[in-house]
């Protein structure tokens, strides 16, 4: 979501320019108007902060210990938060390159993808670095499928979205 609410940021203006560069496969956008670079800057720095956060919680936390199996202290935070970032994010972009090319408008529903599209950038862009089990990866997909409407629903909510799923 911080992709998103960084288009509210008015001293990021001129980051504010489209990956694709306005250009166009099969006379289509690429990725579309929506996918902009300040949303990649401010996407990677947002995921970056989460992860010194989730540091912070692992260690001042003992309850966290037995939710979480990634032990904090071996990790490059800056590296995995740029991988979790920019894996999101790819993937939401590729996503809306499908998007593009099926005539499907931007902001507009496409279930399920748009739930899973993150998820599958964050899994492909960290899973060099960090290797969870298969049921890890299961239940971080279930979480992250479920995460997704519940946040678009309170976006539709607070008016900053036109559908609700």
């Amino acid at each position: 979501m911080a992709a998103f609410y960084s288009g509210k940021l008015p001293y990021l203006k001129d980051l504010d320019q489209p990956i694709d560069f306005h250009k166009k496969f099969r006379g289509k956008r690429i990725f579309g108007a929506h996918k902009t670079i300040r949303g990649f800057l401010v996407g990677v720095i947002v995921a970056t902060l989460t992860v010194y956060l989730e540091i912070f919680l692992y260690d001042h936390f003992s309850l966290v210990h037995k939710w979480i199996s990634l032990d904090y202290h071996t990790i490059n935070p800056l590296l995995l938060g740029f991988l979790l970032g920019f894996g999101a994010l790819a993937g939401d972009a590729i996503k809306s390159f499908f998007k593009r090319q099926m005539g499907i408008a931007p902001g507009k529903s496409w279930f399920p993808f748009d739930q899973l599209d993150y998820i599958f950038g964050v899994i492909v862009f960290t899973a060099f670095y960090i290797q969870l089990t298969l049921m890890q990866y299961i239940l971080l997909c279930l979480l992250w499928f479920a995460m997704h409407p519940f946040s678009t629903v309170i976006g539709y909510f607070f008016k900053q979205r036109d559908e609700p799923l």
